[in-house]
């Protein structure tokens, strides 16, 4: 009896691995974000390039050496043996986003950089957690005398009153001032890997938009349906790239989903219109 195997598509083989919360497998699901621009990329090799940048770093480190030694091998092998950093000259191109080009290149941005940086923190058993910090992501290492924050472009500690001055544009931009001002400690609390994983897709979901670039526009916020299948606004957003894109069944299955499950929301009575005129569209 022959035996046959279906090849899971490169949607399935992301959704297979952000099933569960529980031993949530951040860099692989962030490695195959790539697929979509690298239909062939070996995830598997990428791991084992990983792995042997890990074996690299572990040769460095007495198994009994402190957490802070641990933390300064690290940088300096990340950053300066590696030589790790910012895309400078072209922050806004995907391929930043996409950990395959990261590695060949040593360039990236912060969050693709601190996908990479946790993956090795771990491997050598440092406690390490990411942070969804406004406008430029982070990461923390928590050491027996307090937790150190880190810029994942650089690797350099920030005090907390650099991070408040950093915090200062966002805080007014979004009014968040006086009476309405907010603890620092709280936008520094860990992300989990399910929020690492969005913020990334929707970096790109925001190049693709900018770039009217509807066919990866789709295929990124595919990953964010089912990534936050409750996040309804990524279904309307979905909804609307397919009917610019001329896909009119599909608009009209998630812009129903959407008005359906976001009847408190400000624009419903403007999707709502969108949606009969799309329908009319089909007939």
């Amino acid at each position: 009896m022959s035996l046959s195997y279906s090849v899971p598509t490169a949607l399935e083989y992301f959704e297979a691995l952000v099933q569960s919360d529980e031993h949530f497998p951040l860099f692989e699901a962030a490695a195959c974000l790539a697929h979509d621009e690298y239909p062939d990329l070996d995830v598997e090799q990428l791991l084992g390039d990983v792995d042997q940048l890990l074996a690299r770093l572990r040769r460095r480190l007495a198994p009994d050496a402190p957490s802070l030694q641990r933390l300064r091998v690290l940088n300096q092998f990340f950053y300066g043996d590696l030589g790790f950093g910012s895309n400078v000259n072209n922050y806004y191109d995907p391929e930043n986003s996409y950990l395959n080009a990261v590695l060949r290149t040593r360039r990236g941005i912060p969050i693709s950089l601190a996908v990479l940086w946790l993956e090795l923190a771990q491997g050598v058993g440092l406690h390490v957690r990411g942070i969804g910090f406004p406008g430029h992501f982070m990461v923390k290492a928590l050491l027996p005398k307090g937790q150190v924050v880190l810029d994942p472009l650089t690797g350099q500690s920030l005090s907390r009153e650099e991070l408040t001055e950093r915090l200062e544009p966002y805080k007014r931009r979004s009014g968040l001032v006086g009476d309405y001002d907010v603890p620092l400690g709280l936008y520094l609390q860990a992300a989990t890997p399910r929020e690492i994983l969005a913020r990334m897709l929707r970096n790109l979901k925001e190049i693709h938009h900018s770039q009217q670039d509807g066919q990866r526009l789709i295929a990124v916020l595919d990953r964010l349906v089912v990534l936050q299948p409750e996040a309804w606004g990524e279904r309307r957003d979905r909804g609307l790239a397919h009917a610019e894109c001329g896909h009119f069944p599909q608009a009209v299955v998630d812009l129903e989903v959407y008005v359906a499950h976001a009847e408190e929301a400000l624009d419903v009575d403007a999707i709502s219109e969108r949606l009969a005129a799309l329908r009319r569209e089909l007939g």
